[in-house]
């Protein structure tokens, strides 16, 4: 990821495939505290495609999944907030450069 504010950084991020995958989504979670609007406190990717109850579909490949994760990273999504203070953060700081 160059040229955004994620550039260089680690990003250790652990998938856990259950018994019923590909039927239900990975567990896609960043170490607890992880700092960004769209992952929640506990790690927790909150991104829509992972969702089992409504984005998930079974042809959604591993390296959809990843790149979805990138994308999310490089452009966070206002729309959907996983932790408030990341949130707030974003829309108060970065939120008005994506718009320029």
């Amino acid at each position: 990821m160059l040229q955004t504010d994620w550039e260089g950084g680690f990003f250790p991020l652990t998938l856990h495939f259950s018994e019923d995958y590909p039927s239900k989504p990975p567990k896609c979670k960043f170490p607890p505290g992880f700092f960004h609007p769209n992952v929640y406190p506990s790690g927790t990717v909150c991104l829509s495609i992972l969702n089992e109850d409504s984005g998930w579909r079974p042809a959604i490949t591993v390296k959809q999944i990843l790149v979805g994760i990138q994308d999310l990273l490089d452009q966070p999504n206002p729309a959907d907030p996983a932790q408030t203070e990341g949130y707030h953060l974003f829309i108060q700081v970065a939120f008005p450069h994506f718009l320029r």
